[in-house]
C-alpha cells in the first residue's frame, strides 16, 4: 500500500508540473556595439564570442552578431561558426565547423547585421556522462582582406599654430594669443613676453577613431545564440545559412577543422 500511495503521489506531482514555455536552449547576449579586432596570431581563426553548448537540445543553432568599419578591397572579414569539446585541463579541440562566410562591408560606412544558422555536427549523446567535458559554440573570424596599414603622411596634417608644453603654466597677462603689440596679427610673430608659448607647424591627426586610424574592422559578440527544431529553422545545415544586411557578402569555402586557430 504505501509503493501505491508512493507512485500515485508521483503521477499526482508529474500532473501538476508547470509546462515549459519553451524548448530553446538560450544563451545570454555577451556585447552589443561592436568592438575593433585587430589581426590575431598571424590571422589565424580567433574566436569573437562564446556560447556554452553543454547538453544542448537540438542539434541547430541561430546566432546573430553586427559589423562595423567593412570597407571593400580594404578591410573585409572571414567569419564561420565552430564546435569545441573542453576538458577538464583546459585544453580544447575543434569538432566541427561551418563553411566560411565573406564579409566585405559597403562603400560608405554602415552598421551591418548578421544571422547565421546552422547545424554544428555535434554527435548526440555527447559526454553527458563525463562531468568534466564541456562544449561550446563560437563565432569565430579572421581577416580576408587587410588591414589597412597606418600612414602617417595620410592620416595626419601640419597646422601653424602657438603652442606650449602640457606641463607648462600659460601667460598670466592675457593669454598665449594676447598680442598687444600685434594686434590685427599681420605677421605670426610672436612676443618675447609670452612665457612658455612657441609658434610654429604642428601635426595633428586627421581622422579620430581607432578603426580609421589604425585600419580595423569592427565585429560584436554574438547577440544571442538559441538552439531551435528543424520547423523553425529548415534552412541550416552542415555547411550553414546567412541574412546579411547592410554588408556584401558571400559563402567562400566549405567546413574545414584542420584550418588552425587561436586556442587559448
Amino acid at each position: 500500500m504505501n509503493e501505491l500511495a508512493e507512485v500515485k503521489r508521483r503521477l499526482s506531482a508529474i500532473e501538476r508540473a508547470p509546462a515549459p514555455v519553451n524548448t530553446f536552449d538560450r544563451y545570454p547576449a555577451v556585447e552589443w556595439a561592436a568592438q575593433g579586432r585587430p589581426v590575431v596570431g598571424g590571422n589565424i581563426w580567433s574566436s569573437v564570442s562564446i556560447a556554452s553548448a553543454t547538453g544542448l537540445t537540438f542539434d541547430r543553432v541561430e546566432c546573430k552578431f553586427i559589423t562595423d568599419f567593412l570597407s571593400p578591397g580594404k578591410r573585409e572579414a572571414e567569419v564561420r561558426l565552430a564546435a569545441f569539446r573542453h576538458t577538464g585541463r583546459g585544453e580544447r579541440e575543434i569538432v566541427s565547423a561551418s563553411g566560411v562566410l565573406n564579409l566585405t562591408g559597403m562603400t560608405e560606412r554602415r552598421i551591418g547585421s548578421v544571422v547565421m544558422r546552422w547545424v554544428h555536427g555535434i554527435p548526440y549523446g555527447w559526454d553527458y556522462a563525463d562531468d568534466t567535458t564541456i562544449y561550446t559554440i563560437e563565432l569565430q573570424h579572421r581577416y580576408k582582406v587587410g588591414p589597412e596599414p597606418y600612414d602617417p603622411d595620410a592620416h595626419t596634417v601640419d597646422v601653424f599654430a602657438f603652442y606650449k608644453g602640457s606641463n607648462k603654466d600659460a601667460p598670466s597677462t592675457g593669454g598665449g594669443l594676447e598680442m598687444p603689440n600685434n594686434a590685427n596679427y599681420e605677421t605670426m610673430v610672436l612676443p618675447k613676453n609670452r612665457p612658455n608659448v612657441s609658434g610654429g607647424w604642428v601635426t595633428i591627426p586627421r581622422i579620430v577613431g581607432e578603426q580609421e586610424l589604425y585600419g580595423s574592422y569592427s565585429l560584436s559578440a554574438m547577440q544571442y545564440c538559441v538552439g531551435l527544431p528543424a520547423e523553425r529553422i529548415p534552412e541550416a545545415s552542415a555547411k550553414g545559412w546567412a541574412w546579411i544586411r547592410n554588408s556584401g557578402g558571400s559563402w567562400g569555402r566549405d567546413p574545414d577543422i584542420t584550418e588552425p586557430y587561436f586556442s587559448v
